[in-house]
């Protein structure tokens, strides 16, 4: 791209040298520098991108983006006053805003944004659309999964996705949209067509501070649709949390409510929870329409509720969505069955917040015919004030087993005592390595016992230190219960 058309995207320039006339690569990461390459120096939690400016120059990089003054050979310096901001201006320049091409639909809240996105995608793909999608999980493009590094990525990243999904056809991506990614600007640029609230809980204070800053963040997704009316654009909120009134406050787009227990334009009724999956009734503007799905838990009707509602503002035939969400299957790691011929029930979920852990248990209670055992971590380093009401959820379930989760420079001691503070019976033991307590899990289990392995979900990784390892709780799971019942 013509260097003074990229430049164009912000409105303040001071340049340390001769501008060069072309930029043919974008970068944060100076190991990633090609010919012509413009290097951003993002000042990051525990690296500086200033002080690899040098290095990236010496490696090809022509233009140096930076926050002070630098003294860089063979490179143009320009001198901005918040390199993270003007990150997302220039990436959306130089991929020449590829999210106007492509339905854009983002969704946020505490819990579900994995699930309903999960969901969303699969039911585009079952309906004949190319879908890319981007959260947890990965980057999802047309079914073939590339790893991600965030809930929501830097904006540099964010927009190469969006535009090699552009470059592949899609009609529609899909992303989670975290609360950190919305208030770090990580989705400058990005334009959306439909946003989405499933829920606001207790998670991530030691970020926001309170739960109003926290909802505030969350409700930026949907001040962010704009005010031009001319563009068909929808708010999709769930009538069952209470933070919906208020994120309808902020934007003027028509919103359209989902919900089980309160009033909403898409509710579900009759809801039978089984073993193998989950049906009830949908009443809706076209009528009651019955469902069935292999998801299972009622917060699962509460997810697929949120994806139907989605799919119906753009246009798309009841009848369609529903023959489709037959069809798919549960999305990876969240609550998923592990397939194993053993007398138990196992299960891994993400659930790492007390409201996740209630509905974890929830979504297994109603064909329990034994015990229910219950393994749940907590991150280290990160909001402690969470766990004893972690603990307290999960002592619903009949014995528990705390644990880690990625523990990182947090003792394993530290992490199980604010834990142990909220347990209400003493069903429970505590074992800091998470392997282990896993194994103990198994191993405690006896014929009709229902396992959830809580926390992890599909990751196959834990953080010690500042290492990741190895790790997978459905493999330990698998390996210990063929050993123990074959």
């Amino acid at each position: 791209m013509n260097s003074k058309e990229l430049l164009s995207a912000i409105p303040y320039k001071q340049l340390e040298g001769a501008l060069p006339e072309q930029i043919q690569h974008m970068t944060i990461d100076s190991r990633d520098i090609q010919a012509d390459s413009m290097f951003i120096c993002i000042v990051g939690y525990t690296v500086d991108g200033h002080d690899f400016a040098q290095q990236a120059a010496n490696r090809g990089a022509t233009l140096i983006v930076a926050e002070k003054p630098m003294a860089i050979d063979n490179a143009t310096v320009l001198i901005v006053d918040d390199t993270t901001r003007v990150l997302g201006q220039f990436a959306a320049k130089f991929y020449e805003y590829p999210s106007k091409l492509l339905h854009m639909i983002g969704i946020t809240g505490t819990n579900g944004k994995t699930s309903v996105a999960g969901i969303l995608h699969s039911l585009l793909m079952e309906l004949g659309e190319k879908s890319a999608l981007s959260g947890t999980i990965g980057f999802n493009l047309n079914g073939e999964l590339h790893p991600s590094a965030n809930t929501t990525n830097d904006a540099l990243t964010t927009q190469q996705m969006i535009a090699r999904a552009r470059d592949e056809d899609c009609s529609h991506m899909t992303m989670e949209v975290s609360s950190h990614g919305l208030i770090l600007g990580r989705l400058a640029g990005v334009e959306f067509d439909t946003a989405i609230f499933t829920n606001l809980t207790h998670d991530h204070l030691d970020f926001h501070g309170t739960m109003e800053e926290y909802g505030h963040a969350k409700a930026l997704l949907f001040s962010q649709l704009g005010q031009d009316l001319a563009n068909q654009k929808q708010a999709i909120l769930n009538a069952d949390d209470p933070w919906s009134y208020e994120i309808a406050k902020t934007t003027s787009h028509p919103v359209y409510t989902y919900g089980i227990h309160n009033k909403a334009q898409f509710q579900a009724k009759n809801i039978n929870l089984m073993h193998t999956g989950t049906t009830f009734t949908l009443t809706c503007v076209e009528g009651e329409f019955s469902v069935s799905m292999t998801l299972l838990g009622e917060f699962n009707v509460s997810n697929a509720l949120a994806a139907i509602a989605a799919l119906y503002a753009e246009g798309y035939k009841i009848e369609e969505i529903l023959k489709a969400l037959a069809l798919i299957a549960p999305v990876e790691g969240r609550m998923e069955q592990i397939e194993i011929d053993v007398p138990i029930s196992m299960f891994i979920d993400y659930a790492h917040t007390p409201d996740a852990i209630e509905k974890a248990i929830n979504a297994v209670a109603d064909f329990k015919t034994n015990r229910i055992i219950f393994l749940v971590g907590t991150g280290g380093n990160r909001d402690k004030t969470k766990r004893p009401i972690m603990a307290e959820k999960a002592s619903v379930a009949d014995y528990v087993v705390l644990t880690t989760d990625d523990p990182r420079d947090e003792a394993y001691d530290s992490i199980l005592a604010d834990l142990q503070t909220g347990m209400t019976h003493e069903n429970f033991v505590c074992i800091g390595d998470r392997k282990e307590a896993v194994i103990h899990a198994v191993q405690q289990a006896q014929a009709g016992d229902i396992i959830i392995f809580a926390g992890k979900g599909h990751e196959d990784f834990q953080i010690i230190g500042n290492t990741k390892y190895p790790h997978s709780d459905k493999e330990i799971a698998i390996q210990e219960a063929m050993k123990k019942f074959r």
